[in-house]
């Protein structure tokens, strides 16, 4: 009957008449062949990679860095690889085993064994894929398990757990990836056993039958995926102090008192889920399987998500501030501690913030009125780029704020490197010479005042130029007066815009700069910068990395030819340290002869319990641990510690004990341009915004909180935030001006100030920080109301009028709060640019105090102006009853000579009305004419 039934469906049985089935040694052998050479060239590109990184730290002493790292790396994957593969291999053998046997489906039997072949050829290679896939990931982590190793105490202890905070930071980290790690792989390999069930089947012509092997088998990897998830809820216990489910960030009253306890529950479900899989194994059926991952499932609902929703509802939100009183005041402790803005590290006073300035307090703070920031560093950058580039391969990437004693005084600076731009240059000269080999460096920098401009608004020099003998003077620049310093080498290989590799010390002798009879001098590089590309190999290896034959095969290129890459100074360090967060504005340094970049790094981490993040960003906890240098002319990297107290960088430290040096070393010349770092500052200010409150039931209510404030810029009528900016000032108390950073605050949703924040970055006062408290019975104004008051001053108003026309724009430069002595001034520079280019000139500054604003063509000119007309003012209302006398202006002055000063700035104001007058009449008359 079956025989019969086999004939009557026309389905062959005898295959001995058919085509013999296809032979796929050939392709079997052909595929191992390109197999085989991919892995080669795989390997080989892996091996020459180690092999550059290698000789690239070698040349900046820091191949114990790399090699920690590599060997780590290594172990890490090998570990992984191998934890992977054993199981990965043993479920595949059993499921290929437990789903052999008869085939059923009309195929040659040849057919049938090659097909089983490629199945298993096909798991095999799945199991060696996935193995070092997972290994890769696990060797990706070095990271993470150096610093568990390494972990150095906090010494201070979360109130929920007891335990110290380096847990959280360093040590549930590795816990946490380890779960996933784990849990992700007990996923692959159920997903991959199952997978080679259903191929087997399918090939079979079988349908799928559950048998007593097969059960037991997926029994088996189904308990381990439930107590993987034991151990994830058990670890999700612990992670509630970085909870954001509450009043504040970290354990909070639901996190405690729902989620805690429920966590717990579900840990020993899963885990009893997990038993009762594997009991299930040897049970006829699958209720108990099937029951347990039900009973997780629901209790994952009912106890992660209802519970803790109710009780948020009907107990916490009725009473929520007393609910939450105390962790909110943990949220308060940990975040002031995570930013470093402690009650211990900020010193609080109180600042009268009067509304007159007199000639007394600016006789008495000299270098905080010489040193008022007129220069904004996006003008002049501009400026810089158009009167300072010298030769159009060159390019300033933007202007610093730093500090000098130039002539014996303590003067605040602007400057810019002057760095190489080959691709500046015309198509045509692009060429592998010129950009490899010729245009291999930039030389110098330009360095202003920040308040001198000369006549014609451009700015005051300390450095600039070229000189013909390639030595950069810095310091005043009057006939008889020695410079401060002399740069003898200003040459500029390592920088901000040097994203291209060079190559230095070839047959072909490198641009650097004209001589004083006009003639361009060519150099050769005589430093260490450089790995050396003494042999073949060497060559070879850089030729692939590089994907450039030219490499390998110029004859310009000699053994003593060293390659330069990762010059852009952010990337270079980067490379030698990825763990560290790096400001984003480096600056220059010119110190011992030479030039230097400084840039300040941040140790920071996301597990700091308690703390709340920064917005938009993956941390809680920040500190400018590090301060590095970078030398211009051969990129040695010098890595210092500078907080030592940062458990962060005392980890670091012990990972890589080569690599950091103590702050004591930096060499003077250098500790004296060390600076607050920007980022930093403005995240604390950020935080202190909200966290100056220390009271748990004002900072619940938001009672006093505060916001930025905000200025106009630019060419726009449109505000924007005031960025923290560097001054030098004396401190309320201090005898002696210093380098401050300063940001102002208005209450929020108004405009008057009512603080600010300071932080000091010169000597043993670095990095300490002072919070100035504005009186609460009177308005101060803020920036905001004082550009009001600018734009409502009739005298400057017509003068933006005037001279704002087409043709030209006016640029409102930052206007600056400044401190000085129990007053505050108001300083906002003034720019004119043409249409077309961006070249924009000085023109006038802007002064106001508490009750008077004025506008003048300087500094000093303003200041007088700005004394005098107040002075004037009282005089003309005695307080009192009494007569008051005008405080003498500036530098001595008598009344009677400020107002012949004064006379002559009217006639000067009316000769210039009337010469636009004449353009207007004339502007008219032929239009008159045209009609």
């Amino acid at each position: 009957m079956a025989e019969n039934s086999g004939q009557d469906s026309g389905l062959p049985t005898d295959f001995e008449g058919q085509q013999a089935p296809l032979q796929l040694g050939p392709v079997i052998k052909f595929g191992a062949v390109i197999i085989g050479l991919v892995v080669l060239f795989v390997g080989l590109s892996i091996l020459k990679s180690v092999y550059t990184d290698l000789l690239w730290f070698d040349a900046l002493d820091f191949r114990g860095v790399y090699t920690k790292i590599l060997l780590t790396r290594i172990v890490l994957f090998v570990i992984g690889a191998v934890v992977v593969v054993v199981p990965l291999s043993v479920s595949v053998y059993f499921a290929h085993r437990l789903s052999t046997g008869p085939v059923t489906v009309p195929l040659p039997p040849q057919t049938v064994e090659i097909l089983r072949k490629l199945v298993v050829w096909a798991a095999v290679a799945a199991v060696v894929l996935l193995s070092i896939v997972f290994g890769w990931i696990l060797g990706s982590q070095w990271e993470i398990f150096l610093r568990s190793i390494n972990s150095v105490s906090f010494e201070q202890l979360d109130p929920v757990y007891g335990k110290d905070l380096s847990f959280y930071v360093f040590t549930l980290p590795a816990y946490d990836f380890l779960q996933g790690w784990l849990l992700g792989a007990t996923v692959v390999i159920l997903i991959a056993s199952l997978a080679l069930y259903f191929v087997n089947y399918s090939l079979r012509g079988v349908s799928f039958t559950l048998t007593t092997g097969i059960k037991v088998h997926v029994s088996i990897i189904g308990a381990v995926l439930m107590f993987m998830l034991a151990a994830g809820h058990w670890l999700d216990r612990w992670e509630l102090v970085l909870s954001d489910q509450g009043a504040v960030f970290g354990a909070a009253y639901v996190d405690l008192h729902a989620r805690k306890p429920a966590l717990l529950i579900l840990t020993i479900i899963a885990s009893a889920s997990g038993v009762l899989i594997l009991i299930n194994a040897y049970l006829r059926g699958l209720r108990l399987l099937v029951g347990g991952v039900a009973l997780w499932i629901a209790m994952a609902i009912l106890l992660s998500a209802a519970w803790p929703a109710a009780m948020q509802q009907f107990t916490v939100n009725p009473n929520e501030f007393v609910k939450e009183a105390q962790y909110i005041a943990r949220n308060i402790e940990f975040t002031r501690s995570g930013f470093g803005i402690e009650i211990e590290d900020i010193e609080e006073v109180f600042y009268p913030a009067e509304a007159s300035l007199t000639q007394e307090l600016i006789d008495q703070n000299p270098q905080t009125i010489n040193n008022i920031r007129l220069w904004d560093y996006r003008p002049l950058s501009d400026v810089y780029k158009q009167i300072q580039l010298i030769r159009p391969y060159y390019d300033f990437k933007d202007a610093d704020v730093d500090r000098y004693t130039v002539n014996g005084e303590y003067r605040q600076v602007l400057l810019s490197a002057r760095e190489v731009a080959p691709e500046k240059l015309d198509p045509v000269d692009q060429t592998w010479v010129n950009m490899r080999l010729s245009y291999t460096h930039g030389i110098g920098l330009a360095m202003s005042p920040a308040t001198q401009f000369t006549p014609e608004g451009r700015p005051e020099f300390y450095a600039k130029d070229i000189p013909g003998d390639g030595r950069i003077p810095v310091g005043l620049d009057s006939p008889g007066v020695e410079p401060d310093i002399v740069v003898d080498n200003p040459r500029i290989y390592y920088g901000e815009n040097t994203a291209e590799y060079v190559i230095a010390n070839t047959n072909t002798r490198e641009v650097d700069y004209n001589t004083s009879e006009g003639e361009l001098f060519r150099s050769h590089y005589d430093g260490a910068g450089g790995v050396g590309l003494s042999s073949f190999i060497r060559k070879a290896a850089y030729a692939w990395e590089f994907a450039d034959i030219n490499i390998l095969i110029s004859g310009e290129i000699t053994s003593d030819s060293l390659l330069m890459y990762n010059r852009q100074i952010q990337e270079r360090i980067s490379k030698v340290a990825p763990f560290l967060i790096l400001d984003n504005d480096p600056y220059i340094v010119a110190a011992d002869d030479k030039l230097f970049w400084m840039q300040d790094a941040y140790t920071t981490s996301d597990r700091f319990p308690y703390s709340d993040p920064v917005d938009d960003e993956t941390f809680n906890y920040m500190r400018n641990s590090v301060k590095i240098t970078v030398d211009a002319y051969d990129g040695t990297l010098r890595f210092y510690t500078w907080e030592t107290s940062d458990p962060l960088v005392q980890t670091y430290a012990g990972m890589f004990p080569d690599l950091f040096v103590p702050k004591e070393l930096m060499p003077a010349s250098l500790r004296e341009h060390v600076r607050y770092p920007q980022d930093l500052f403005a995240i604390q200010a950020q935080k202190f915004i909200k966290y100056h409150m220390r009271d748990s039931q004002n900072f619940y209510n938001n009672e006093d909180l505060w916001a930025f404030a905000n200025e106009k810029f630019g060419q726009t009528e449109t505000l924007q935030v005031v960025d923290p900016y560097y001054v030098i000032m004396k401190l309320p108390g201090e005898d002696r001006e210093e380098f401050v950073q300063l940001i102002p605050y208005t209450p929020n949703q108004r405009q008057n100030l009512v603080g600010w924040l300071a932080a000091r970055s010169d000597g043993e006062n670095y990095g300490k920080l002072v919070a100035f408290n504005f009186p609460k019975d009177r308005q101060i104004d803020g920036p905001e109301q004082v550009e009001a008051r600018i734009d409502n001053d009739s005298d400057i108003s017509a003068w933006f009028t005037l001279r704002c026309t087409e043709g030209s724009t006016c640029i409102r430069g930052n206007l600056l709060v400044i401190p000085v002595g129990a007053s505050i001034l108001y300083a906002e520079p003034v720019y004119i640019q043409a249409e077309g280019i961006k070249f924009p000139e000085l023109k006038r500054v802007i002064l106001a105090t508490g009750d008077k604003v004025v506008m003048e063509d300087s500094l000093q000119t303003a200041l007088t102006s700005l004394i005098t007309v107040r002075g004037t003012a009282d005089a003309q209302t005695p307080s009192n009853g009494e007569s008051g006398a005008a405080p003498a202006p500036p530098g001595g002055t008598t009344s009677v000579d400020a107002e012949i000063g004064n006379l002559g700035d009217a006639l000067e104001g009316l000769k210039e009305n009337l010469v636009t007058l004449e353009e207007a009449l004339e502007s008219l008359i032929k239009l008159a004419g045209g009609e």
